[in-house]
Protein backbone atom coordinates (compact mmCIF):
# COMPACT_ATOMS: atom_id res chain seq x y z
CA UNK A 1 0.00 0.00 0.00
CA UNK A 2 2.74 2.42 0.86
CA UNK A 3 4.64 1.36 -2.05
CA UNK A 4 1.11 2.24 -4.29
CA UNK A 5 0.79 5.89 -2.72
CA UNK A 6 4.31 6.45 -3.40
CA UNK A 7 4.03 5.44 -7.23
CA UNK A 8 0.77 7.33 -7.69
CA UNK A 9 2.08 10.52 -5.87
CA UNK A 10 5.37 10.22 -8.59
CA UNK A 11 3.00 9.99 -11.54
CA UNK A 12 0.64 12.72 -10.25
CA UNK A 13 3.81 14.99 -9.42
CA UNK A 14 4.98 13.42 -13.56
CA UNK A 15 2.20 14.79 -14.89
CA UNK A 16 1.75 18.15 -13.09
CA UNK A 17 5.21 18.90 -14.53
CA UNK A 18 4.28 17.60 -18.01
CA UNK A 19 1.76 19.86 -17.83
CA UNK A 20 3.35 23.08 -16.67
CA UNK A 21 5.82 22.24 -19.69
CA UNK A 22 3.22 22.39 -22.14
CA UNK A 23 1.42 25.32 -20.87
CA UNK A 24 5.07 27.18 -20.49
CA UNK A 25 5.21 25.93 -24.49
CA UNK A 26 1.33 27.27 -25.35
CA UNK A 27 1.99 30.78 -23.25
CA UNK A 28 5.57 31.60 -25.63
CA UNK A 29 3.72 30.46 -28.98
CA UNK A 30 0.85 33.25 -27.90
CA UNK A 31 3.52 35.73 -26.88
CA UNK A 32 5.49 35.89 -30.09
CA UNK A 33 1.96 35.32 -31.83
CA UNK A 34 0.63 37.98 -30.05
CA UNK A 35 3.97 40.04 -31.55
CA UNK A 36 3.99 38.83 -34.47
CA UNK A 37 0.28 40.29 -35.14
CA UNK A 38 0.39 43.55 -33.45
CA UNK A 39 0.67 46.60 -35.23
CA UNK A 40 2.08 49.86 -33.98
CA UNK A 41 -0.64 52.63 -32.86
CA UNK A 42 -0.24 55.83 -35.39
CA UNK A 43 -1.07 58.97 -34.66
CA UNK A 44 -3.09 60.50 -37.17
CA UNK A 45 -2.32 64.47 -36.94
CA UNK A 46 1.28 63.14 -38.01
CA UNK A 47 3.55 62.34 -41.20
CA UNK A 48 3.78 58.54 -41.69
CA UNK A 49 7.50 57.93 -42.35
CA UNK A 50 7.92 54.41 -43.46
CA UNK A 51 11.20 52.38 -43.51
CA UNK A 52 12.12 50.02 -46.46
CA UNK A 53 13.79 47.26 -44.84
CA UNK A 54 15.65 44.04 -46.01
CA UNK A 55 18.12 41.13 -45.54
CA UNK A 56 21.46 43.22 -45.41
CA UNK A 57 20.04 46.86 -44.72
CA UNK A 58 23.26 48.74 -43.27
CA UNK A 59 22.25 49.72 -39.88
CA UNK A 60 23.60 53.50 -39.59
CA UNK A 61 21.21 54.36 -42.96
CA UNK A 62 18.21 52.85 -41.20
CA UNK A 63 19.33 53.90 -38.04
CA UNK A 64 20.32 57.29 -38.06
CA UNK A 65 16.89 58.98 -39.77
CA UNK A 66 15.07 56.45 -37.73
CA UNK A 67 16.60 58.57 -34.70
CA UNK A 68 16.33 62.34 -36.28
CA UNK A 69 12.64 61.65 -37.50
CA UNK A 70 11.09 59.71 -34.33
CA UNK A 71 12.78 62.29 -31.90
CA UNK A 72 10.53 65.01 -34.03
CA UNK A 73 7.74 64.04 -31.17
CA UNK A 74 9.46 65.17 -28.20
CA UNK A 75 9.19 68.85 -30.20
CA UNK A 76 6.06 71.32 -29.41
CA UNK A 77 4.18 73.14 -32.26
CA UNK A 78 5.17 71.25 -35.28
CA UNK A 79 3.84 68.27 -37.27
CA UNK A 80 5.38 65.09 -35.78
CA UNK A 81 6.91 62.17 -37.52
CA UNK A 82 5.05 58.62 -36.83
CA UNK A 83 8.17 56.37 -37.89
CA UNK A 84 7.70 52.45 -38.83
CA UNK A 85 9.60 49.90 -40.42
CA UNK A 86 7.92 47.82 -43.83
CA UNK A 87 9.30 44.64 -45.60
CA UNK A 88 8.41 41.52 -47.63
CA UNK A 89 7.51 39.65 -44.02
CA UNK A 90 6.58 40.24 -40.50
CA UNK A 91 9.28 37.77 -40.10
CA UNK A 92 12.90 39.18 -38.57
CA UNK A 93 14.85 41.06 -40.63
CA UNK A 94 18.71 40.93 -40.42
CA UNK A 95 20.99 43.91 -41.12
CA UNK A 96 24.53 43.22 -42.62
CA UNK A 97 25.78 43.96 -39.39
CA UNK A 98 23.81 41.19 -37.83
CA UNK A 99 21.16 43.05 -36.23
CA UNK A 100 17.62 41.34 -36.13
CA UNK A 101 14.59 43.19 -36.41
CA UNK A 102 10.48 42.67 -36.40
CA UNK A 103 9.20 45.01 -39.40
CA UNK A 104 6.29 46.98 -38.31
CA UNK A 105 4.28 46.00 -41.76
CA UNK A 106 4.51 43.53 -44.17
CA UNK A 107 4.11 45.04 -47.73
CA UNK A 108 2.97 42.58 -49.57
CA UNK A 109 -0.25 41.29 -47.43
CA UNK A 110 -1.04 43.91 -45.30
CA UNK A 111 -2.73 46.77 -45.28
CA UNK A 112 -0.12 49.48 -45.58
CA UNK A 113 -0.85 53.15 -43.98
CA UNK A 114 -0.36 56.27 -46.02
CA UNK A 115 3.11 56.81 -46.47
CA UNK A 116 4.04 60.41 -46.41
CA UNK A 117 7.65 59.94 -46.66
CA UNK A 118 9.06 56.69 -47.79
CA UNK A 119 13.09 56.11 -46.70
CA UNK A 120 15.33 53.42 -48.47
CA UNK A 121 18.07 52.63 -46.81
CA UNK A 122 21.42 51.13 -48.29
CA UNK A 123 21.22 47.19 -48.32
CA UNK A 124 23.80 44.91 -49.28
CA UNK A 125 22.37 43.55 -52.54
CA UNK A 126 21.30 46.83 -53.39
CA UNK A 127 23.19 46.86 -56.71
CA UNK A 128 22.37 43.31 -57.93
CA UNK A 129 19.51 40.94 -56.98
CA UNK A 130 17.42 43.57 -54.99
CA UNK A 131 16.87 45.27 -58.06
CA UNK A 132 15.48 42.29 -59.60
CA UNK A 133 13.00 42.05 -56.61
CA UNK A 134 9.75 43.00 -59.12
CA UNK A 135 7.37 42.79 -56.13
CA UNK A 136 9.65 45.57 -53.97
CA UNK A 137 10.35 47.66 -56.83
CA UNK A 138 6.83 48.19 -57.51
CA UNK A 139 6.26 48.91 -53.93
CA UNK A 140 8.12 51.73 -54.36
CA UNK A 141 6.43 53.27 -57.30
CA UNK A 142 3.51 53.06 -55.42
CA UNK A 143 4.38 54.44 -52.33
CA UNK A 144 5.75 57.10 -55.03
CA UNK A 145 2.40 58.36 -56.12
CA UNK A 146 0.63 59.33 -52.98
CA UNK A 147 4.23 60.64 -50.97
CA UNK A 148 5.45 63.75 -50.26
CA UNK A 149 9.23 62.97 -49.85
CA UNK A 150 11.11 59.92 -51.29
CA UNK A 151 14.56 59.52 -49.18
CA UNK A 152 17.00 57.51 -49.76
CA UNK A 153 20.63 56.69 -48.84
CA UNK A 154 24.06 55.38 -49.92
CA UNK A 155 22.90 52.98 -52.55
CA UNK A 156 19.23 52.87 -51.43
CA UNK A 157 19.28 55.48 -54.60
CA UNK A 158 20.07 52.56 -56.81
CA UNK A 159 16.24 51.43 -55.77
CA UNK A 160 15.00 54.45 -56.63
CA UNK A 161 16.82 54.77 -59.96
CA UNK A 162 15.48 50.90 -61.08
CA UNK A 163 11.69 52.57 -59.75
CA UNK A 164 12.00 55.63 -62.55
CA UNK A 165 11.68 57.85 -60.21
CA UNK A 166 15.13 59.81 -60.95
CA UNK A 167 14.43 60.13 -64.18
CA UNK A 168 15.09 63.52 -65.14
CA UNK A 169 16.21 64.36 -61.41
CA UNK A 170 19.54 65.23 -60.20
CA UNK A 171 20.83 63.01 -57.75
CA UNK A 172 23.97 60.81 -55.73
CA UNK A 173 24.91 58.22 -53.82
CA UNK A 174 27.45 56.42 -52.12
CA UNK A 175 30.70 57.92 -53.23
CA UNK A 176 32.72 55.12 -54.31
CA UNK A 177 29.19 53.58 -56.03
CA UNK A 178 28.69 56.80 -58.11
CA UNK A 179 30.59 55.44 -61.33
CA UNK A 180 28.60 52.06 -60.93
CA UNK A 181 25.07 54.17 -60.88
CA UNK A 182 26.07 55.88 -63.48
CA UNK A 183 27.11 53.04 -65.73
CA UNK A 184 23.87 50.85 -64.72
CA UNK A 185 21.54 54.27 -65.09
CA UNK A 186 23.67 56.33 -67.70
CA UNK A 187 20.58 58.64 -68.52
CA UNK A 188 20.30 60.03 -65.02
CA UNK A 189 22.67 63.16 -63.58
CA UNK A 190 24.12 61.89 -60.80
CA UNK A 191 26.35 64.00 -58.82
CA UNK A 192 29.83 63.68 -57.21
CA UNK A 193 31.43 65.72 -54.09
CA UNK A 194 28.02 66.74 -52.35
CA UNK A 195 26.62 64.79 -49.63
CA UNK A 196 22.88 64.73 -50.94
CA UNK A 197 20.76 65.74 -53.53
CA UNK A 198 17.28 67.59 -53.09
CA UNK A 199 15.30 67.53 -56.47
CA UNK A 200 11.69 67.90 -56.18
CA UNK A 201 10.30 65.36 -53.69
CA UNK A 202 13.53 63.00 -53.92
CA UNK A 203 16.39 63.32 -51.27
CA UNK A 204 19.36 60.78 -51.95
CA UNK A 205 22.38 61.37 -50.09
CA UNK A 206 25.70 59.53 -49.71
CA UNK A 207 24.63 57.58 -46.91
CA UNK A 208 27.04 56.07 -43.70
CA UNK A 209 26.84 58.69 -40.90
CA UNK A 210 26.12 61.51 -43.47
CA UNK A 211 22.54 59.89 -43.21
CA UNK A 212 21.83 62.34 -40.47
CA UNK A 213 22.77 65.37 -42.00
CA UNK A 214 20.13 64.23 -44.81
CA UNK A 215 17.62 63.83 -42.39
CA UNK A 216 18.18 67.35 -40.41
CA UNK A 217 17.83 68.60 -43.84
CA UNK A 218 14.95 67.48 -44.21
CA UNK A 219 13.43 68.43 -40.76
CA UNK A 220 14.92 71.94 -41.40
CA UNK A 221 13.04 72.51 -44.74
CA UNK A 222 9.61 71.29 -42.95
CA UNK A 223 10.38 72.91 -39.39
CA UNK A 224 12.65 75.21 -39.73
CA UNK A 225 16.72 75.84 -38.70
CA UNK A 226 15.75 75.96 -34.83
CA UNK A 227 13.80 72.84 -34.87
CA UNK A 228 16.39 71.14 -36.94
CA UNK A 229 19.27 72.38 -34.47
CA UNK A 230 17.24 71.43 -31.36
CA UNK A 231 16.64 67.56 -33.06
CA UNK A 232 20.68 67.76 -33.44
CA UNK A 233 21.73 68.84 -30.07
CA UNK A 234 19.51 66.29 -28.65
CA UNK A 235 21.29 63.65 -30.60
CA UNK A 236 24.58 65.75 -29.99
CA UNK A 237 25.64 66.48 -33.47
CA UNK A 238 27.02 69.99 -35.06
CA UNK A 239 24.10 70.91 -37.35
CA UNK A 240 25.05 73.93 -39.88
CA UNK A 241 23.60 73.47 -43.51
CA UNK A 242 25.50 75.54 -44.74
CA UNK A 243 28.43 74.20 -43.58
CA UNK A 244 27.35 70.72 -45.25
CA UNK A 245 27.99 70.26 -49.20
CA UNK A 246 24.68 69.76 -50.91
CA UNK A 247 22.91 70.45 -53.86
CA UNK A 248 19.05 71.94 -54.10
CA UNK A 249 17.21 71.81 -57.20
CA UNK A 250 14.79 75.01 -57.48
Amino acid sequence: MKYFIILLFSSLLFSCGKGASENDTSQNEIVNISEENSYPVLDSTRYNVGFLIMNGVYNTELTAPFDIFQHTIFREGIKAMNVFTVANSRKAVTTFEGMRILPDFDYTTDSIPRIDILVVPSAEHHLDTDLEDETMINFVKKIDREAQFITSHCDGSFVLAKAGLLDGKVSTTFPSDIDAMREMFPELDVRKDVLFVHDGKYITSAGGAKSFEAALYLCEFLYGKEIAKSLAGGLVIDWDLSNVPHLVIE
